[in-house]
């Protein structure tokens, strides 16, 4: 593939790099900064811009993931947030189960941009 592919692949992973340690060390959370920061945002938007040049090669493979991991992030996000709000009036188990979704989901888009990076650094495609 274009070297040129290759470059806006390892930009998008910064991107969502630079997302996510905001998060990790800035006001706002993993996963906050990950869904709603700039970076991550640019960086989806960037992924779906060159996946159709990427076409057809292993490259194809990482924008697929950068794009999976940002929308699977958002919908699980949803998920814990509507099953949250109910245990706060319930049970009062909402923030409980808040933190510890969103914890969990921080690490795996901390694992999924990790790992992606690292397949795209040994010039590997990423599983379906």
């Amino acid at each position: 593939p274009d070297q040129s592919l290759v470059t806006w692949s390892h930009v998008t992973y910064a991107l969502h790099a630079v997302g996510l340690a905001l998060g990790a060390f800035g006001a706002a959370s993993v996963v906050g900064s990950f869904l709603f920061g700039w970076p991550s945002i640019i960086a989806v938007i960037v992924s779906y811009i060159y996946r159709g040049d990427a076409r057809g090669s292993w490259l194809e493979s990482h924008f697929d993931w950068q794009i999976r991991t940002f929308w699977f992030a958002l919908l699980f996000a949803a998920v814990v947030a509507l099953v949250s709000a109910p245990l706060v009036l319930l049970l009062g188990l909402g923030l409980a189960t808040w933190i510890i979704g969103m914890g969990a989901l921080g690490l795996w888009a901390i694992y999924r941009i990790a790992r992606g990076w690292v397949r795209l650094s040994n010039r590997e495609a990423m599983p379906d």
